[in-house]
Formats: C-alpha cells, structure tokens, sequence
C-alpha cells in the first residue's frame, strides 16, 4: 500500500508581523548607512540591535508609531556613537570647516531623511548614504571618508 505524502509546510509557518517587518526594515536601513561610512563593526551593530530592542517596545505600546521606527532607530544609533566614539554620519555636502553631523528629520514621522541644516538640503533617506557618499568606504578613495564618525 502507497503511503500518503505529508501535507505541504510553508516556507514560512508564522507570518512576519508588521511590527516586525518594520524592526527589520529599521535595521537594514541603519546598517546600510553605517555600512556606507564604513563603521558597521560589531559593536557599533550591538548598538542598532539594541535600538531595535528597545523601540520594540515602544511600538508595542504606541503601534500608530510603526512608520516612526526607522527614523527612530537612526536617531538612536547616531546619539550613541555620539557617546562613544564621535559624530556620525558626517556631512558630504560640506567640504570646507569643521565637520559635523548630518540631522534625521522629521525627528518623529514616517520617510526619514539625512539633512544638513548647514546648508539646508536633504543628503539622502536613511539608508540611502551609500548614494551620497559614493558607497562603502564613505567615498572617493576611502576608509571612512565623509560618512566616518569623528572624534568629537
């Protein structure tokens, strides 16, 4: 006698939630910018993963705020590698003064943006910097580049 085959398994038993689609989204957009400014080591990841822990939680209290995440996310990592080693992501736009740090606007709302309010212009959605600053590396001839923290 034929034995019966086993019912098909979906490739994935549990669908992904919306709060987590938008965790995940957040995070793959940070590393991208760190990526472009070449400073995704392990610790500064440690940095966006425990973001992405923290405003888990705050979107399960307040879930209108999903859109907020990836902004909020950038926000998060950029205040703690203020902290630690500098200001990031360093403005592309400007080439002569002193370097400083690209902004996230809106600071709560949904499509956030890298801007410089130096010169007034949006440099690029979170985790488009590589488009700004010519990819990993930061740009031109880099390791670091204009997308690298710096001391502050």
């Amino acid at each position: 006698m034929e034995q019966p085959e086993p019912p098909e398994q979906p490739a994935f038993p549990h669908p992904i939630s919306p709060l987590e689609q938008a965790l995940h989204a957040a995070r793959a957009l940070v590393i991208a910018d760190l990526v472009a400014g070449d400073v995704a080591e392990a610790d500064v990841v440690s940095l966006v993963e425990a973001s992405v822990v923290q405003r888990r939680w705050w979107v399960e209290q307040w879930p209108e705020g999903v859109e907020y995440v990836a902004g909020l996310v950038a926000q998060d990592v950029q205040d703690a590698l203020l902290e630690r080693y500098g200001r990031w992501p360093l403005c592309p736009v400007c080439g002569a003064g002193d370097p400083h740090a690209l902004d996230v606007e809106p600071e709560l709302g949904a499509d956030p943006h890298w801007v410089c309010h130096k010169a007034g212009v949006k440099v690029s959605a979170v985790g488009s910097l590589g488009s700004a600053t010519g990819g990993p590396g930061g740009g031109p001839g880099g390791s670091g580049g204009s997308g690298g923290a710096a001391s502050s």
